[in-house]
């Protein structure tokens, strides 16, 4: 299969690179641009385990084509914060045990960061809509939903 040239930024620096056309962004992000925080689970967008910004919105990384991202904008987990400086809602995952072996931890903070963008103070039945495409094996969630009150400033 002939391989296709693609650019695009991600956190913020273009990234260049040729890939072939059925190449998942989730593969290019880990293969190619070495961002491993974007985890793959089940690879049927069902997990959300591979959730990353693309021009502002959550999607499935597993299920959009690196091409579908040609010129855009893509937001990792690496994007949102440095172990040194970590995002609000990393910061309030930790702080509030919003996770147990972190797999799904990269996905929910995505997701999180989008939701709390959109929607700054939503009620625990936006908060289940807003992460049921996202996964956790381990927490039972209540953590999870802690975190996200945490980092909308409420209080749980």
């Amino acid at each position: 299969m002939d391989e296709v040239q693609i650019r695009l930024r991600v956190n913020g620096l273009e990234r260049r690179g040729r890939v072939e056309p059925r190449l998942t962004l989730a593969d290019f992000l880990r293969e190619h641009c070495h961002l491993t925080g974007t985890h793959l689970g089940c690879e049927h967008g069902v997990c959300g385990a591979c959730t990353v910004l693309l021009d502002g919105a959550a999607v499935r990384a597993c299920l959009v084509l690196a091409v579908q991202a040609e010129g855009r904008e893509v937001t990792t987990i690496e994007g949102l914060g440095t172990p040194e400086n970590l995002s609000p809602v990393q910061v309030a995952f930790q702080e509030n045990h919003g996770l147990q072996c972190g797999f799904c931890t990269p996905g929910f903070v995505v997701s999180v960061t989008a939701l709390l963008r959109d929607n700054p103070d939503p009620t625990d039945e936006e908060i289940r809509a807003g992460l049921s495409g996202n996964i956790c094996r381990c927490t039972g969630y209540q953590g999870i939903f802690k975190a996200v009150r945490a980092a909308a400033g409420n209080t749980p």
